[in-house]
């Protein structure tokens, strides 16, 4: 028999809430090779991520990657670390407290914040049964992707469908696309361009590195190589550069199958083998430095591009925990949860719901 969980201690004259659930890929909780991998067999084995037939997909996961690929990775991990841990999970975390600061001085009902990961650890089964217990009966799911993915915002709800379809009372339901063409994404990203350029001076070329992913999602209906292509144009365009000042690439690949092109690594050798004096390096499809952009790009990248021949290189950090961000984030918000404004009722009135509730039998 199927059992479905409740709130532990529900009370009639409980203040209800708006959940904000922020969610972003994930981390390994220790840069070991242990601790990654559980992370990656976490990861890879989701369908969303790596389209294979799961038989044989099984025995090439814990056949090969996970006996090889840990120990580099961590490696990897290792060069990034921080004394507050894992530079995604610590950025995040800053995100989402300034959140809940914000929207609780500016939201005319009680809203709670919390984070999760798709992958790893704070889960999204552990944030939302956080969110369950605070009284929460309208959530607000923000994918902390701007482009649309099957891979990324698709297998974000596949997270929190399967944690909610085993509750008894489930909440109202809400998520969020994409806001790969947001003025104020558009903006926050300009700006941290213009600011870097005011410090370091413009480059010669200005790179846009998104995550790439296999060519036949895309050409199976994904739509984020163009809202990849969108985000590029749109901030070209606030930037006033012209098709020689900008290009777009595409970073992280991994096996043997063609993903979309072109590749970052590949673009960045060919530009040093051209000389090019300065290059800097944006990543717009990563809303919070992680591996792929202090790591591949920040290290392995530059490497690549200097011993090619190339001259200054710089990345440009993502919007991480800033103001930029924070306002995104908080117009977000106030735009999907319109509808929802008066839904919390006064103390007076829930007081009467339990009066009412206790004298048809409630306990509270």
């Amino acid at each position: 028999m199927t059992t479905y969980t409740g709130t532990a201690e529900y009370r009639h004259d409980q203040d209800d809430c708006t959940g904000i659930l922020l969610v972003n890929l994930g981390t390994t909780e220790a840069p070991t090779p242990a601790a990654v991998r559980r992370y990656l067999a976490e990861f890879l084995w989701d369908p969303r991520v790596i389209e294979i037939p799961r038989p044989l997909w099984w025995l090439i996961l814990h056949g090969v990657i996970l006996r090889f690929r840990p120990s580099k990775v961590a490696h990897a991990y290792q060069s990034i670390w921080t004394e507050q841990g894992s530079p995604l999970l610590a950025i995040s975390r800053s995100l989402a407290d300034t959140l809940q600061k914000d929207l609780g001085e500016q939201v005319h009902h009680r809203v709670e914040v919390e984070l999760a990961m798709r992958y790893g650890q704070p889960s999204i089964e552990k944030a939302l049964s956080t969110l369950r217990e605070r009284g929460m009966r309208r959530l607000l799911v923000i994918p902390m992707y701007p482009q649309y993915s099957a891979t990324t915002t698709a297998s974000v709800f596949d997270g929190v469908a399967q944690v909610l379809q085993g509750w008894r009372w489930v909440p109202e339901l809400r998520m969020i696309q994409n806001y790969h063409d947001h003025p104020l994404y558009i903006k926050g990203l300009a700006d941290s361009v213009r600011t870097h350029w005011e410090s370091q001076g413009q480059a010669e070329k200005l790179l846009m590195s998104f995550h790439g992913i296999p060519k036949r999602y895309c050409l199976s209906g994904d739509p984020y190589f163009c809202e990849c292509h969108k985000t590029a144009r749109l901030l070209a365009a606030e930037l006033g550069l012209n098709e020689s000042q900008w290009q777009l690439s595409f970073q992280s690949r991994v096996g043997r199958e063609e993903w979309l092109k072109p590749y970052t690594d590949k673009t960045l050798e060919a530009l040093g083998r051209e000389k090019l004096q300065s290059v800097d390096v944006i990543c717009p499809g990563f809303s919070i430095d992680c591996l792929e952009t202090l790591e591949e790009i920040d290290m392995q990248n530059r490497e690549l591009f200097e011993s090619a021949g190339g001259g200054r290189y710089s990345y440009i950090p993502a919007l991480n925990d800033s103001s930029a961000h924070t306002a995104l984030l908080k117009d977000l918000v106030g735009v999907h949860m319109q509808g929802w404004e008066g839904a919390t009722s006064s103390l007076e009135q829930r007081q009467a719901t339990q009066r009412r509730a206790q004298a048809m039998g409630a306990d509270h």
